[in-house]
């Protein structure tokens, strides 16, 4: 997003109109996922892209048009469309792409939008893609903890979409929201894409060893925000941790405990304990468990070391509920040998766990390569938090 804002505001602020293309909703194996955008300005100059190159021509075209005329537009490209050949769209996927005129009279709110994205507080922005009365469309509503601004059109639309978007925004996900025309629940005329723009996702890696500099530098990559966390200082140290945002002298739990009260522990959390310890590794993992809800828990060790580590466990009273919820040994069997191959396996294995696949080799699998989202973490409870309650 932060490429695409580069390209926005520089519009915004010189009073012209740019057109921002978002993809907006996928089917089947599409090639980028929603919240995927690409700029097109008046000037000709194309920022981003939202196939991967499939159908970018299309899009730009319709960009160009959304400056000239102002008028906002949903299209869709599949391979079901009699031009799907003629765009490109060869993937066997379908995607609806939302292009809209960016400029001062129709998102004021914009250079907020930006400032809190750079400055990594959460915001969320819901925009009217489908709509009886065409003048609804592009509408935005900014929405941040703290409130909302900006409108979709009415009261009634706006206090209902603030309600069902704060989770998502909590999540950090993307999503289309259907309404009535006024916002009224259980009804259709309305569609709305809330963007999420949360914080990048939290990596937190426990024991300063060479394989947790392997995982920081692995995680980095993603796009995780890493801490490594170790009680030894001569190990934990910013020059064997260049790609950690932040090294951490303290002992684990002690650390995990303040991040909880500080509320920085959420579910897309990613927690990976290395230092196969038990000094260290017990009272971290007792703090981990009965904790916020996270998005993976992960344990090095062998399987004899495990079996210790979930035995001292089960002593101090953590339930077996709770104990399954603990990846160990840590990561999918890849036959890694080395630190780098064995952080691999361990991203390997959260993203697995994010996303619901099935690891299992794609050349074996006939059906389709991507998943549509992530696990739901509004509609139910999530694993962690159902496992703790049912185990009191």
């Amino acid at each position: 997003m932060r490429d695409l804002l580069d390209a926005l505001l520089p519009e915004w602020e010189a009073g012209r109109t740019a057109a921002l293309a978002m993809v907006v909703r996928t089917f089947d194996s599409a090639p980028r996922p929603p919240g995927a955008g690409m700029v097109v300005t008046g000037a000709g100059t194309v920022t981003g892209s939202v196939s991967g190159g499939c159908v970018e021509g299309a899009v730009y075209e319709l960009g160009s048009g959304c400056i000239g005329d102002g008028i906002p537009v949903l299209a869709r490209y599949g391979v079901s469309d009699d031009d799907a050949f003629a765009v490109g769209l060869t993937c066997g996927g379908t995607i609806d792409v939302f292009v809209e005129p960016v400029s001062r009279s129709t998102f004021p709110q914009l250079p907020a939008v930006a400032a809190a994205i750079r400055a990594g507080r959460p915001v969320g922005v819901a925009t009217v893609i489908e709509h009886p009365d065409p003048a609804r469309l592009g509408r935005h509503l900014v929405l941040t903890p703290e409130g909302t601004t900006g409108s979709l059109g009415s009261d009634r639309a706006d206090e209902a979409v603030a309600d069902d978007a704060l989770g998502l925004l909590a999540a950090g996900r993307n999503a289309v929201l259907t309404y009535g025309p006024e916002g009224e629940r259980l009804d259709a005329g309305m569609s709305v894409f809330f963007a999420a723009f949360a914080p990048a996702p939290r990596l937190l890696v426990f024991g300063a060893i060479d394989f947790a500099s392997a995982l920081a530098r692995l995680g980095a990559f993603l796009g995780y925000r890493v801490t490594v966390c170790d009680a030894r200082s001569v190990f934990a140290t910013a020059a064997r941790f260049p790609d950690a945002e932040e090294v951490i002298v303290a002992w684990p739990h002690d650390y995990y405990a303040g991040q909880i009260q500080d509320g920085l522990i959420d579910a897309r959390t990613v927690v990976c304990v290395l230092t196969h310890d038990p000094k260290f590794d017990v009272p971290l993992l007792e703090a981990v468990l009965d904790g916020p809800a996270v998005a993976y828990i992960g344990a090095m060790g062998s399987r004899r070391t495990h079996e210790d580590r979930m035995q001292r466990l089960l002593e101090s009273g953590v339930g077996s509920e709770q104990l399954a919820l603990i990846h160990s040994p840590v990561g999918l069997d890849l036959g890694a040998r080395t630190p780098e191959e064995t952080a691999v396996s361990i991203a390997a294995e959260f993203i697995s766990e994010a996303w619901g696949g099935s690891n299992v080799p794609l050349r074996l699998i006939d059906e389709r390569i991507h998943h549509d989202e992530m696990p739901s973490l509004g509609d139910a409870p999530s694993p962690t938090h159902a496992a703790r309650e049912s185990s009191r």
